[in-house]
């Protein structure tokens, strides 16, 4: 994994201090080598940090073309590229052993079809000088990060936000993101400011000298109910079973020692499972401790790492850990966020870092695919309900509203809700995290400012959502389940799982995370099995169990859903990270913010004594909203826009 940054002035010269500036700093992506490249002509400009993984020795980058025609930076890896490499020899001359090579010589031979031949996660940015052309583009779920920005005539492209803020580009605030972020619903060509856009998973852009576009190159394309495949259970069972070993064994492959990250949960101990099968050597893994019963899975993890036989590494996440970690996560992520989880990735990434490891294995993207969220299986019993007594439907309603303290937070509340009937309208059902976004984000409503709520007058966020969906081609007569995932993978996936508790958190210590679970392959063969595969009854995952059964605990294929969420900060009043709350949302941080009334704010703030913990745990959602924001708009000085 590394840091890319490019400049293309359409008409006039790139800057090269504008450049290196936005190289230098990505360092932290890339510690193990920084280079920076003009054309002759000054029009593009191309920079890398480099994070050696694949040929330690040759593989610098910017890479160019023997005719010196073609230039590219990439981040990321391409999985199996040794197959392609050796067949690109018979006609091209390489100049490293490096994956990256590979996408340089695809695009000379294929153009932007090459995008099909490529399997890993990735970012680039190519030029091609014989036809004025800048093609960037970014792998098919957004594992790899990619921002631009355009400003004077000059298109900007980097890993980070803040490597174009350094190039030149204005730190602002974006009003209407602002607003589809707290509805949890901010679309995945989106950012938090003004101006700054993200390439979109599974897209392209092409930029010339009079004018850029987006193309999709890849989408989940899940089957219409009338035409899901007829086949059996134990077949999908044999081949996700396959599957899952060839991404993980691709996925293992690297010139330095690759560990695991693992929680008590079913994915990351399917990974691990996997791996420690493929691998001659015992594996090192990486797992946080609270000291918060109701949140540590020590017991668990223990048993899995007796399974496997890894090495197993233990990383003590405190409450004090969090406050003292939490500005520098908040500043790498460049994003808000609803626990703080992601700060708990952050310490345990700089762990992995400090033990001397550069690759993790990770078993974030299951619930994305195999449907393991909570609220989906909401809407399995009310939209997947036929033959169900309605009886026991609100039985197992109940069930999932009690069973989790920890979860509690993230599921639909009994009071009344706001009026969703729009979205009703446009899909024919409302999805269950759409109904806790919009509780959510209707609490963070009440504490807007007057200027903010008339900028933002009656705008619907599900409508401004929805309305920049391919609802008929891709939503349009799927199982609801099918419909929730995919609305979930443009919109929470690319902000929150992908960088704010993976790559962004990961790579502030240069660690480079991967995702088994993500393997485009494995990614298709998983959206065409059926809802009742995915969930059977009350077990989320169903045909994942079974496929990694071989690899599991008893406990682990018995055990249901269980978050990966820090310990609310509400929950300990008497420690230094409901201080830092507490000082930051009653100083003169939260009174510059141009969205929150800091007296309302307060005013809540006082109400914490007097709540029960399952209460504080629903306001930690959106505390960690607004104390997140309060951090961006310190650490990055952004105005309002």
């Amino acid at each position: 994994m590394c840091g890319i940054v490019g400049i293309f002035n359409r008409t006039g010269l790139v800057n090269p201090e504008s450049l290196q500036k936005a190289t230098q700093i990505l360092n932290h992506r890339g510690p193990d080598g920084q280079k920076t490249w003009i054309s002759p002509h000054g029009r593009i400009g191309l920079g890398h940090t480099r994070l050696s993984i694949i040929d330690l020795h040759t593989g610098g980058q910017p890479i160019s073309n023997q005719a010196e025609k073609l230039h590219i930076v990439v981040n990321g890896e391409f999985y199996d590229y040794q197959r392609i490499q050796k067949d690109l020899k018979q006609d091209y001359q390489f100049k490293t052993n490096c994956d990256s090579e590979i996408a340089l010589h695809l695009y000379d031979q294929l153009g932007i079809a090459c995008l099909q031949h490529l399997r890993g996660e990735f970012a680039f940015i190519l030029w091609d000088e014989s036809n004025q052309c800048l093609f960037a583009a970014r792998d098919r779920f957004g594992i790899k990060p990619l921002y631009y920005a355009n400003m004077g005539g000059t298109l900007y492209l980097a890993s980070e936000v803040k490597a174009l803020f350094a190039a030149g580009v204005p730190a602002q605030w974006d009003w209407e993101s602002v607003l589809q972020d707290n509805y949890g619903v901010m679309l995945q060509n989106r950012t938090l400011y003004r101006g700054v856009y993200q390439v979109p998973p599974g897209h392209f852009l092409l930029a010339d000298g009079s004018q850029q576009q987006l193309y999709r190159y890849w989408d989940f394309n899940y089957p219409v109910i009338n035409n899901i495949p007829v086949v059996s259970e134990a077949e999908y069972i044999e081949r996700l079973r396959d599957g899952l070993k060839q991404a993980v064994e691709l996925r293992l492959q690297a010139d330095v020692p690759v560990g695991c990250y693992l929680s008590g949960g079913l994915d990351s101990s399917t990974v691990l499972g996997i791996a420690a099968a493929l691998s001659p050597k015992p594996i090192e893994v990486f797992t946080t401790v609270f000291d918060h019963p109701a949140y540590s899975e020590e017991a668990i993890v223990r048993e899995t790492v007796g399974l496997t036989g890894a090495n197993l590494n233990l990383v003590m996440v405190s409450q004090e850990d969090l406050a003292t970690h939490f500005s520098d996560a908040i500043w790498h992520g460049e994003a808000t966020i609803d626990n703080a989880s992601s700060v708990c990735k952050f310490i345990l990434s700089q762990a992995v870092r400090d033990f001397g490891y550069k690759v993790v294995l990770t078993g974030e993207g299951s619930d994305e695919i195999f449907a393991g969220y909570f609220d989906l299986r909401r809407d399995m019993l009310l939209y997947n309900s036929q033959g169900q007594d309605p009886a026991t439907v609100e039985m197992l309603l109940q069930d999932l509203r009690n069973n989790n303290l920890v979860a509690s937070g993230y599921m639909v509340s009994e009071q009344a809700m706001i009026d969703l009937s729009g979205v009703k309208r446009m899909l024919g059902y409302v999805p269950t995290w759409f109904e806790t976004w919009a509780e959510v984000g209707m609490k963070i409503h009440n504490l807007y400012t007057k200027d903010f709520i008339q900028q933002i007058g009656d705008r619907d966020p599900y409508r401004i959502c929805l309305n920049q969906l391919d609802i008929l081609g891709q939503l349009a007569q799927r199982e609801p389940v099918h419909q929730s995932l995919y609305l979930r993978c443009k919109t929470e996936l690319p902000h929150l799982l992908l960088m704010m508790y993976g790559d962004k958190v990961d790579m502030a210590h240069s660690v480079e995370s991967r995702y088994p679970f993500f393997d485009h392959h494995l990614v298709e063969l998983v959206s065409q099995i059926p809802v009742s595969l995915k969930i059977r009854g009350m077990t989320e995952k169903h045909i994942l169990r079974e496929a990694a059964r071989p690899f599991l605990t008893n406990t682990v294929y018995r055990r249901h859903k269980h978050p990966y969420v820090a310990p609310p900060p509400s929950l300990r009043p008497d420690e230094s990270f409901y201080e830092l709350m507490q000082d930051t949302m009653r100083g003169s941080v939260m009174a510059s913010m141009p969205f929150y009334d800091q007296s309302r704010v307060v005013a809540l703030l006082d109400q914490l004594p007097q709540m029960n913990d399952s209460q504080r745990i629903v306001v930690d959602i959106f505390l960690m909203k607004l104390l997140s924001a309060c951090f961006l708009h310190q650490r990055f000085g952004l105005s309002v826009g």
